[in-house]
């Protein structure tokens, strides 16, 4: 039987990547095609006011990334916060990328602001702290490609770390078997990536965008992760 997802997509894509990238849910749908778990996505754009029906019901609500701060103050945000209090209370699961990841730490007590040590860009590697059922296969440490200037700096009390760098100590978690986040960017293929990097060159720096575009050259673990994801959902 497949599973329901629900991306609730919280950006709209600068125009020159519209082609062939569309946006952040059709990014997940195609990294979701590659892992063998049966599963359907609907996707609703949340920061323009689209969200399911109120008798619909997913198996998983996936929040994506996005250019906003998951601590601002914009009206569409605070609305999100609200959805996803309701769903977790009502015992549904959710999934949190980049933005996502943070929002979901703030909403359950943790912490998110701008990163002391400025632009995560890239590719970048973390140690594995915890061994879930769910994670499978398993990995000896995961690499993600990146790109964020916020992260999640204190978790939930109730929270499980399970990925972490010396750049980012807070990098994936889950809470209980309801909610599971990454930093990392599954969704993100290189070229993708590189679009970013050539786009906020300016702001991140010479040396920094350099080592970055070399490191688009290795392999990343975003089928994996989907696969983790699913397992996650799945999982009783």
């Amino acid at each position: 039987m497949s599973l329901r997802i629900c991306i609730l997509e919280t950006d709209v894509l600068r125009p020159e990547l519209l082609d062939p990238y569309v946006g952040y849910g059709a990014m997940f749908q195609r990294l979701f095609a590659k892992q063998p778990i049966p599963a359907q996505f609907v996707i609703y754009n949340v920061m323009e006011g689209d969200y399911p029906a109120r008798d619909e019901r997913f198996d998983a609500y996936l929040v994506t990334g996005s250019k906003a701060d998951s601590f601002g103050p914009e009206a569409w945000i605070q609305v999100l916060k609200d959805y996803l209090r309701e769903r977790y209370a009502a015992g549904d699961k959710l999934l949190g990328v980049c933005f996502g990841h943070q929002l979901l730490a703030l909403l359950f007590g943790g912490r998110a602001e701008r990163a002391s040590g400025g632009w995560g860009v890239g590719i970048h590697n973390y140690q594995l702290h915890h061994q879930a059922p769910w994670m499978t296969p398993a990995l000896d440490g995961l690499t993600l490609l990146i790109s964020h200037q916020d992260q999640v700096t204190a978790l939930p009390e109730n929270a499980t770390l399970l990925a972490s760098s010396p750049f980012c100590a807070h990098a994936a978690y889950c809470i209980g078997d309801q909610v599971l986040c990454f930093q990392g960017h599954p969704e993100f293929v290189p070229e993708y990536s590189r679009a970013l990097l050539d786009i906020r060159q300016k702001c991140i720096g010479e040396p920094t965008y350099r080592t970055a575009v070399a490191g688009l050259e290795h392999e990343h673990h975003g089928a994996t992760v989907a696969e983790w994801m699913m397992r996650f959902v799945g999982h009783k």
